[in-house]
């Protein structure tokens, strides 16, 4: 817990100044104890209101017991020594209309469960037991980064239908996450929201857990119980735009306040929702508040900013709009705005990762500021979009679309990218992954196995929406729990397990991650065989020396004993085969795994294979492996001995070493 700030000129001065990245520790409501009396302290922004009170359990929601006094600046405030933690309570504000309406809190911690709307004052204590996480946790980019995405209202439910508690969900899915290989899960809805439909995007507690499933003390048991697995927690967080319910931060105080006034800049029409203001600062301060709010308090391991094509660019889905002062669509105060985001969140919350969901080719995204937008990563949609069209097509027509495959490769390294496949490809119509394969339901499961392990074995991180690893047949229903029960038929259970493998090859092989964003990374053999549709690369791990052999065979064409070129010669071994029977194949075995002397694909050596429908093999070579594991244990006592050597060197100097020393401070934490 942290101690309210004072409503006094200096911090207030601050947050109008943007020199506050936690305006929660002074807003909002906060139980202290004034001249010797306990209470509540509530403080509040509205400017333009003509009179604001607070109401609540503790004046009978009467709005003439508790007025609130006007503060410099357009801030508000009062003691409240009647109230209560637990309590429920609203911001009545008369605006400059003349209009009197109750608000939600902005900065409120915890809220009624939906459709009530009533805010809860509430400050707890929690016994976090992961020091050891949150001193080591880091952005992964030479890491494996595999993420679950999941949307928890609608993983599991309990046998009425209703949800289960954030304790409850965090034994089961931290037991199905570990057992599937994931390094992190990445939760959509967590923050409050009014409408189940919106699946948390249309947020209306900023600062706060959805109380569907339990407190914010509840939430932390859950993210704790996951970073006790070694677990990471990804949240997806909403800066870009905020519904238009009456009680909500929509024309808060009777005027357009965290929103753009002018509906050209500041209304979305496809979204119905408002565009936040990213030229005020204490609509900035807000928002950044917001997201070290989940990083510090909560422990999150890195949020994923939803939408930011929709914050970046003025003319964003609409015919009318206003042009920036240069005359140009982007919207300058937005990209401002995410650039100081990001230097903040990573200078008072290191380790954490922030990924945006970026569909534009706008540059420097995952470039540090001030050059680019600072981001670590950025979802891959592009690669996203060309995989899905290209296994979409019918076999026989990919030929003439073999380089949609090959296409990601031309700028992998432009950004730091993330391989998702999200909720968004399987909802409205879109069918689930497995059913947009074309075939019979054999084919269908055969394509997935490939595409699947073709996404693994592509550099990038990895994100997989909850469903997909059983290929789930129906599209996400948010009303409903996931069918896990199908895990138990052997068609699903065969995907599952592939997805477990990946998983397991994805974090213990070097060559499959250490080199995701870097060029060296991969090295293609085959891209240009069109007209079988079969792809052969390598991925290599520049450092360690670790290598592996991909061969892809797209078509529902069996082929006998396909030449592969590969650089060493020697003893070969599968690591993985989509078509084991395992994981539903038909268990097409390789009667020679030699390589021979003649060269093939521009290398010294070749495998003659036996490619099966639809399949990805997965091979290494037996002795360059062996050889490359032994080099890479070298590798890592060195660089033990090192810390053990530079960990004598600090005790012996008997002083204390500041990992921020000479470190420029973005922004203050009070």
């Amino acid at each position: 817990m942290s101690e309210a700030l004072p409503l006094d000129h200096g911090h207030l001065q601050k947050l109008v100044t943007a020199d506050l990245v936690r305006p929660d520790h002074l807003l909002g409501a906060h139980p202290v104890t004034q001249d010797g009396v306990d209470g509540v302290r509530f403080g509040v922004w509205a400017p333009n209101a003509h009179h604001v009170s607070v109401v609540g359990d503790f004046n009978g929601f009467n709005g003439f017991d508790n007025p609130m006094q006007r503060l410099e600046f357009g801030f508000w405030g009062v003691f409240v020594p009647s109230a209560r933690n637990g309590q429920r309570y609203k911001f009545r504000i008369t605006g400059p209309d003349g209009r009197t309406e109750d608000k939600m809190d902005p900065y409120g911690s915890f809220f009624e469960v939906r459709p009530a709307t009533g805010s809860i004052v509430w400050e707890q204590p929690f016994d976090w037991t992961d020091d050891a996480w949150m001193e080591e946790r880091s952005a992964g980019l030479d890491q494996a980064v595999s993420m679950y995405e999941v949307h928890l209202p609608s993983w599991a439910r309990r046998e009425d239908g209703w949800f289960l508690n954030y304790r409850e969900v965090a034994h089961r899915l931290g037991e199905y996450v570990t057992f599937m290989g994931y390094t992190h899960v990445e939760l959509l809805g967590v923050m409050e929201h009014p409408f189940d439909g919106s699946w948390g995007y249309q947020v209306t507690g900023y600062y706060a857990p959805t109380s569907r499933m339990g407190n914010p003390e509840d939430f932390k048991y859950l993210v704790n119980h996951l970073h006790s697995l070694g677990i990471g927690v990804i949240l997806d967080w909403v800066p870009g735009h905020f519904p238009t319910d009456p009680a909500g931060l929509g024309r808060f105080d009777g005027t357009a306040l965290f929103e753009y006034a002018d509906p050209r800049k500041g209304y979305h029409y496809d979204w119905n929702t408002y565009i936040f203001d990213y030229g005020r600062n204490e609509v900035v301060m807000f928002l950044i508040g917001s997201a070290l709010k989940w990083l510090q308090d909560f422990h999150v391991d890195g949020l994923r900013v939803d939408a930011v094509a929709s914050m970046l660019y003025l003319d964003f889905s609409r015919t009318e709009w206003i042009p920036n002062v240069h005359g140009g669509r982007e919207n300058l105060e937005a990209i401002a705005f995410l650039k100081r985001l990001n230097e903040v969140v990573h200078h008072m919350a290191p380790g954490c990762m922030i990924v945006a969901e970026e569909s534009t080719s706008f540059p420097g995204v995952t470039t540090p500021s001030p050059h680019g937008l600072g981001f670590d990563y950025k979802w891959a949609m592009g690669w996203m979009n060309d995989n899905l069209r290209y296994f979409e097509e019918d076999p026989l027509w990919r030929r003439y679309h073999h380089h949609a495959l090959t296409f990601f490769n031309a700028y992998r390294t432009s950004e730091n990218y993330v391989l998702a496949i999200s909720h968004d490809e399987v909802v409205h119509l879109k069918k689930s992954m497995v059913m947009k394969m074309p075939g019979d339901w054999y084919a269908q499961r055969a394509g997935y196995r490939a595409f699947l392990a073709l996404m693994w074995a592509t550099p990038g991180k990895k994100l997989l929406f909850m469903g997909q690893e059983f290929a789930q047949p129906t599209e996400w229903n948010h009303d409903q729990a996931l069918p896990l029960y199908l895990a138990d038929q052997p068609d699903h259970r065969g995907v599952m397990h592939l997805v477990r493998d990946l998983n397991g090859l994805y974090r213990g092989r070097p060559d499959w991650h250490v080199a995701d964003t870097r060029d060296e990374g991969l090295q293609w053999i085959s891209a240009d065989d069109v007209e079988n549709s079969v792809y052969a690369f390598l991925r290599r791990d520049p450092v360690g020396g670790a290598w592996s052999l991909i061969v892809a065979n797209l078509t529902p064409v069996y082929r006998d004993l396909y030449p592969v070129g590969v650089p060493v010669g020697g003893e070969y071994r599968v690591l993985l085969s989509t078509d084991d029977g395992g994981y539903g194949g038909f268990g097409t075995q390789q009667p020679d795994l030699t390589a021979h002397a003649e060269g093939w694909n521009g290398q010294p050596h070749h495998l003659r294979l036996n490619l099966p429908p639809n399949s990805v093999l997965v091979l290494a070579s037996v002795t360059a492996d062996d050889a490359a594991q032994a080099q890479a244990s070298q590798v890592h006592a060195a660089q033990a001995d090192v810390v053990s050597a530079e960990a004598v060197q600090v005790q012996g100097t008997g002083k204390a070493v500041s990992q921020d020393a000479g470190a420029t401070d973005p922004g203050h934490a009070d």
